[in-house]
This record gives structure tokens, sequence and C-alpha cells, in this order.
């Protein structure tokens, strides 16, 4: 080929093959052969612009995955902190349930500390990097930790079921020794699918143990049919189950007495109504007699139990929808990984192959159930609100850590005294507000 110009080659680039022109001949390369240019005497091929784009590929996509993965554990972790804090130093959030979602949090925080973290790195770098012994182990936490949180759920569940439909034996079944009972449990039965069949060898076959042997970067939880069906009946089916028919139960009540409370508050208007017309008949004639029994009437219908009760049904009710936003999350999020885990265990990878980029995504899906839980909380549930939002102006507002000195105190309690003229002596502003108020009841019933 004779030589010719680098702009000349250029031009004659077009639709998968080269053209190169000159004054004398004309040579075309066909789209088989790899094009060669010579620019300043270092020889470039097509190849190496086709290597370029996809390392640029390869890093935009590693950077991707890691910004995502990387946000999503550290909400996890930090999130589920955030519950147990609140929880621990807010008394009004002590209570029953929030025993179990404090477990629960902490579960959560630990799949992300010991679970996302690894699965994260094999995802960046394409490769396991901590041997066979440490795959087993992840593997393990793995279905212990994701087991756990699940069963918390499940815990979760039943203890709403006795608040509202039977709340007569809610103080006598949920005891504190029943709690940490079903607590103990929640952490110990995961170990009997996870930790003993895992490092005992008992979940997967001879030759993949044998693989495993000879390729230590690679680590895959490749399941017999067995295992697989066990497993997942007690990580998700079962729990999964009964919490569907405890909130079924729940939501049927929740609208029963909804229904009960609004009937109650419309009798109770009517009774109102006519006797405020009966007493306004008779105020003329009976004077300040039939006053008191205006309001003895209205103290009958409006007494502080019931308004006590009302209150505490309705905050049951909210802590139900709450934690029954987060059953639906629950499902929503490893729904599809479990029944992908059962078909492929049961099928074989052979005859049921699963794109690679799709198992990645379902366990990731799972995993992020653990981050959106205190979302939720946040969102839907005022009480973990406000006690999230003081949690976190102590956490960064350095007054908050330090203690007042004394002349902070003084100047604080110095405008909660005044001077009265009459007496000419110093009272708290309280004292004269209280007497004040009296003196002004008196002044209004002597007239």
């Amino acid at each position: 080929m004779e030589s010719m110009e680098a702009g000349d080659v250029l031009k004659g680039l077009r639709g998968g093959h080269m053209v190169t022109s000159s004054s004398t001949s004309s040579t075309t390369v066909l789209p088989s052969l790899v094009a060669q240019i010579d620019f300043n005497g270092t020889n470039v091929t097509m190849q190496d612009f086709e290597d370029v784009d996809q390392s640029w590929a390869v890093i935009l996509s590693t950077l991707i995955k890691g910004t995502i993965m990387g946000a999503i554990i550290i909400a996890a972790i930090f999130g589920n902190l955030l519950v147990i804090v609140s929880v621990m130093r807010h008394r009004k959030l002590r209570i029953i349930t929030n025993y179990f979602v404090v477990s629960l949090a902490f579960a959560d925080m630990l799949v992300a500390l010991a679970v996302m973290t690894f699965n994260a790195s094999v995802q960046l770098t394409g490769r396991w990097m901590f041997g066979p012994f440490m795959c087993d182990a992840w593997n393990s936490l793995d279905v212990y930790f994701s087991t756990a949180s699940i069963l918390h759920l499940c815990c979760i569940s039943v203890d709403r079921y006795y608040a509202i439909v039977k709340p007569l034996r809610y103080p006598i079944n949920m005891t504190k020794q029943v709690v940490a009972i079903m607590l103990l449990s929640t952490w110990i039965a995961p170990a009997v699918i996870s930790f003993v069949p895992i490092l005992c060898g008992w979940y997967t076959t001879n030759e993949n143990q044998e693989f495993r042997n000879e390729h230590p970067d690679i680590c895959h939880f490749k399941v017999t049919a067995i295992y697989a069906v066990v497993s997942s009946l007690i990580s998700f089916w079962i729990p999964c189950t009964i919490m569907v028919f405890t909130y079924l139960a729940i939501f049927r009540e929740a609208i029963r007495q909804e229904k009960q409370l609004h009937a109650r508050m419309g009798n109770q208007m009517l009774l109102n109504n006519s006797s405020r017309d009966c007493n306004g008949d008779t105020l003329g004639s009976s004077g300040g007699s039939s006053k008191a029994l205006a309001l003895n009437e209205v103290g009958l219908h409006s007494t502080p139990t019931k308004d006590r009760n009302i209150i505490k049904m309705k905050r049951e009710h909210k802590a139900a929808r709450t934690l029954g936003i987060i059953m639906g999350t629950f499902i929503l999020c490893w729904l599809p990984f479990f029944l992908w885990y059962v078909i492929v265990s049961v099928c074989g990878e052979e005859a049921c192959p699963t794109p690679e980029i799709v198992v990645s995504t379902l366990f990731w899906i799972g995993y992020f159930n653990s981050t959106l839980n205190p979302i939720i909380y946040a969102y839907f549930n005022r009480d973990f609100r406000e006690a999230f939002k003081n949690t976190i102006q102590c956490a960064f507002c350095s007054l908050c850590r330090r203690p007042p000195s004394d002349l902070e105190s003084l100047e604080v309690r110095r405008p909660s005294l005044r001077y009265d003229e009459r007496t000419r002596s110093i009272y708290s502003e309280t004292y004269l507000k209280h007497i004040d108020r009296r003196r002004s009841s008196e002044v209004g019933s002597s007239l």
C-alpha cells in the first residue's frame, strides 16, 4: 500500500470497513481485517479504540454499582442505629412492640455490616477474595441474619394480633417472659438452617465442594433441592403465611372498631344536642341548677376512661398500619428472590439458567428491605419521627451535649420571678398567675 496522509485515511472510514484513497490507487479493507492507522510513527488499531470504550464502560458501571450499594449499606447501618438509640432515649417508645422493633433493627444493621459488604466486594471486583472457609461463613451469616429479620416481623404481627384482635388477653399472653422467649427464638432458630448445615457441608453436593476447593476465587451458593425447600419454608413461606393471616384478622378488627367508634360518637352528639335543647328551655326557670345538671349529663357521656380507651385504640391502629406497611414492603422485597431460589434449586441451573445481573438484583432487592424499615417508621409514625428528629439534633448539636453554666442557668430562672407592687415582695410568676386567676373568678362569681 502506498503512503498517504492521515486525513485521507480518516475520510475513508465508512460503515464498518475502511476505504483508503490516494491520487494513484484505492484499497478496501474488509470488516474481518483490523484497520491500522499510522499517526506519527505510532501503530493504532481499531481494536484499541474498542478496548478504550469497553474500559470506560466497565469503570462507569462499577462507579454506579458502588454508589448504589454504598448508599444502601450506609443508610441501613445508620437508619437502624437511629431506631435503636431513639427507643433507648425516649421513654414513650419503650413499649412491648418496640422491643421487637429494636431487635429487628439490630438484625437489619448486622445484615448491612456482615452480609451486604461482602456481596458488594464480589460485585465490584468480580471474584471472591477471602477463601473457601470465609465463603461458607458469609453464606451462613447471609441466611442467618436474613431469616432472623423475617422472624422478627412474624413476631411483630403476632404481637399486634393480640393487641388489637384480643386486647383483653394481651396483658396475659404478651408478658415480658413471653416476649423474651420469642426474641430468643428469633435468634436461635435461624442457626438450624444456616451455620449447622452450611459449615457441615450438608447443604450442597460433593461435586460443588470439589469445584470450590479447586476455584477458591468463586463463591457460589449452590444448594440441593431438599435444602432449598426446607430453608425457604422456615425463612420465608411459613412466617409469610402467619403474617398474612394475622394482618387480615387485624384489618377486619380495625374496620369493625372504627365503625363502632363512629357510631358511638354519632350517638353521643345526638344526646348532647338533645340535652342542650332541654337545658335551654329550663335555663330561665331553673337558673344555675339546670347548668350543673347539663354538665353532669355531658360528663356521663364523655369520661376520662372512655377518652383514654379511644386514644389508645387510635394509637394501636396507627401502629398496626405502620407495621402493616412494613409487612407489605417485606413481601415485595423478598418474594421474587425466594420464588427464584426454589425454582432454580428444584429444576437445576442447567434447565433454568438465570443471568448473573438478575441474580444480583434479586439479592439486593431483598437486602434493601433492611434499609426501608427505618424510613417507614420515620414517615408513617409520628412518635418515631419526633424521636428521630430529637436524637439527630442532640447528636449534631454541641449545645445539647454541653451542660449549661451557672450563669446560663441564672438567665433561665430570672424571668420566672416578679416583684409585686401591692405586697412589695418577690413571687414566682406561676404563683402570681394563680392568684390573679383566683381573684378574677371570685369577682365573676360575685357579679
